[in-house]
């Protein structure tokens, strides 16, 4: 690793790390430690970093705020790339929004709002950035990223810069094609409407007291474990099958919203898996409907 480390520093990317424990970059607290840890500050020490990672047959992995994420208790083989803060860039142009893929999502929908700007409402509960938000296509109440995305400059695994539109990113539910087609967001250009700041202020405010009630938050947790499947809620499943406060270890399904699993006490990444993989099998027997995580996992058991 000394001579990748070494290519790194002399290309100006100075934040480097090893063995750097990823329970400290994810919103569950869990995981072991990743191999090398990179934060790159602009899309030239991004798109060296890659190819200096390429070039010495490292493989590499992304991470935003972790929000989305289960490393895994062994950690991360090869490199973790976390964007710099020379990525948390904002720019309004009229209904335009201009945004570095490490720009954190709830305070773009605030920002937004504060424009009288409308569209990204759904984002307001949504803790993760906006580059991940692309990656999974993020969304809440009805709406999501494909609906108002205009074009993302994204860095590929070879290295080279693209800039593609929504379509050209495939969206899905919870899905792109970045999920087939690894790269990483670097910015984004959002394309809003313009509304009544007071509408959607009362919108927002409406939308957060909703989740503080219903969503456990003073935990340590991911947000939603589960896709919601064809014509059912994943919470309504889970909480029918009698597994609210289910626990392994210190993996506990929430008593409060079903479909989130909160860290209770230094739980591990097993003890999430086998809780995530006991919810899957009573649900699948009691109602025949097989759960899909919308939980990342990466790593090694």
């Amino acid at each position: 690793m000394k001579k990748v480390i070494d290519e790194l520093h002399a290309a100006g990317i100075t934040e480097v790390y090893l063995n750097e424990p990823m329970a400290e970059y994810t919103t569950w607290k869990i995981g072991g430690p990743a191999d090398l840890f990179i934060v790159p500050e602009n899309i030239e020490m991004l798109t060296e970093t890659i190819k200096i990672l390429n070039k010495h047959q490292i493989p590499w992995t992304q991470i935003g705020r972790g929000s989305n994420l289960l490393v895994l208790d062994k950690g991360i083989r090869g490199a973790v790339i976390k964007l710099g803060k020379g990525f948390e860039t904002i720019h309004f142009d009229n209904n335009r929004v201009y945004a570095g893929g490490s720009y954190s999502l709830i305070k773009l929908s605030v920002l937004a709002g504060k424009e009288g700007l409308t569209g990204l409402e759904f984002a307001g509960g949504i803790p993760g950035t906006v580059g991940g938000a692309v990656y999974m296509n993020a969304g809440a109440l009805g709406s999501d990223m494909s609906r108002i995305l205009s074009t993302a400059k994204i860095v590929l695994e070879t290295g080279e810069l693209v800039e593609w539109s929504a379509d050209d990113l495939e969206f899905a539910y919870r899905n792109s094609i970045l999920h087939a087609k690894k790269g990483i967001v670097a910015e984004v250009v959002l394309n809003l409407e313009y509304g009544d700041r007071k509408e959607i202020a009362h919108l927002m405010a409406t939308h957060k007291e909703y989740r503080l009630r219903t969503q456990p938050l003073q935990f340590a947790c991911s947000g939603s474990v589960f896709r919601n499947p064809d014509q059912h809620h994943a919470a309504k499943l889970i909480e029918q099958a009698g597994l609210k406060g289910t626990r392994i270890g210190g993996a506990e399904v929430s008593t409060l919203h079903a479909n989130f699993i909160v860290n209770t006490d230094q739980a591990t990444a097993r003890d999430v898996l086998t809780l995530m993989e006991h919810i899957q099998k009573v649900v699948y027997e009691k109602f025949d409907v097989l759960l899909v995580p919308e939980v990342l996992q990466v790593g090694e058991r």
